[in-house]
């Protein structure tokens, strides 16, 4: 479903959420059976190839209701605790007002200004610059900043970063990414699992057990080896549903939540090049606003570069362009632990002596302790 403007792209995007939920369930029974056939091969001996994937189909159908339960269960696992469990992948926390009253009431006052429902502000405690946002429904949404970017951004460029997570919000970007980081882990876990079973049950392709089994056995397995290639595919193909115009989209909502596309910009050039989150997974960084693990030659990549949204930005929305940024090191705080006492230094004489000590006493001819004469005789 092609989008050509804002609204065709939620539709669109909805569109895609369906059909990835409903490849889920394929997806499922196309592992279940290339289990099956590796059971088969595995343990009926001497038998045909025929009559080993005749019998994989049989337990396919047998373990249908089950998979189908499973698929449910994983989607119901993904829909309440897939925030959990980024979190757990990230370290982010949630903090109110009182934990960050800067970055909370930039959220809040821009989600005012529009109308957007608040969604709950999470901080992972990293120095890469990069912020995503999470959730299938507006109980659920959520926006991640990490450290890293609170302190090389000023508020203008967080207003900016906060625009464009909110306009994935208001897109439905971000179902159709948590949904992919779900189809994601389906197949790397049935993946692991399946290549644990062949490689641990002591089978070898080119001798020992396989002569045994016969030449059946072998084909089976390649079969079943086929289908997890297949599977792994169908994950490209969803990454490849991640259209990369949804960043430029983002991008252009930012602008039209701030009215300010010279604070996105020079947020994009901070960020460039200084995204990557130490531990996050694939699925965790297609979602993050700059994502600069690179796809082969490009093919793969999920995410725009940072030079085509800027120029896209100055062409289309009149920002100007600063070219790549620097960002200086935060100064070190002082040690007042091991800070020697410094003595006290004399400040500037006034007329009335100097300012770092007690008053003097005013001198006069008769002696310092008198008191100064004035011009009609002794006071």
């Amino acid at each position: 479903m092609a989008a050509y403007g804002l609204y065709t792209h939620i539709a669109a995007n909805r569109f895609r959420s369906a059909v990835l939920l409903g490849g889920l369930f394929v997806l499922i029974y196309v592992m279940v059976f290339a289990g099956a056939l590796v059971a088969e091969a595995l343990g009926a001996g001497d038998a045909p190839a025929q009559a080993l994937v005749a019998a994989a189909v049989r337990d396919l159908v047998h373990a249908l209701p089950l998979a189908t339960v499973g698929a449910v269960a994983w989607i119901a696992i993904a829909y309440f605790f897939h925030q959990s469990l980024i979190d757990a992948v990230t370290g982010g926390r949630d903090v109110t007002r009182q934990d960050q009253p800067r970055l909370y009431n930039l959220l809040e006052n821009l989600c005012i200004s529009r109308g957007l429902p608040m969604p709950k502000l999470k901080v992972v405690d990293s120095d890469a610059l990069n912020a995503f946002a999470t959730g299938l429904n507006a109980r659920q949404y959520a926006v991640t900043v990490t450290s890293g970017l609170l302190q090389a951004l000023n508020d203008q460029e967080i207003e900016a970063v906060f625009g464009h997570e909110l306009t994935h919000i208001r897109n439905g970007d971000v179902q159709l990414m948590v949904i992919a980081m779900v189809i994601a882990g389906v197949v790397g876990f049935f993946a692991e699992l399946f290549f644990r079973l062949v490689f641990n049950s002591g089978f070898r392709f080119g001798g020992g057990d396989s002569r045994r089994k016969g030449g059946g056995a072998v084909a089976v397995l390649l079969l079943a080896v086929a289908l997890i290639a297949l599977a792994w595919l169908l994950s490209l193909v969803v990454r490849l549903a991640l259209s990369r115009s949804r960043e430029f989209l983002a991008d252009a909502g930012s602008v039209e939540l701030t009215k300010n596309p010279d604070a996105m910009i020079s947020a994009l050039r901070k960020i460039e090049n200084r995204g990557e989150l130490p531990g996050a997974t694939s699925a965790v960084m297609e979602m993050c606003l700059d994502n600069p693990r690179e796809g082969f030659a490009d093919l793969f990549a999920t995410h725009p570069s940072i030079d085509s949204r800027v120029k896209a930005l100055v062409q289309f929305a009149g920002g100007r362009d600063p070219g790549p940024l620097s960002i200086a090191p935060p100064a070190p705080a002082p040690d007042t632990a091991e800070a020697p006492a410094l003595p006290p230094q004399p400040g500037p004489e006034g007329p009335w002596g100097s300012s770092s000590g007690p008053p003097a006493a005013p001198s006069s001819p008769d002696g310092p302790w008198t008191e100064p004469r004035g011009p009609w005789g002794q006071c």
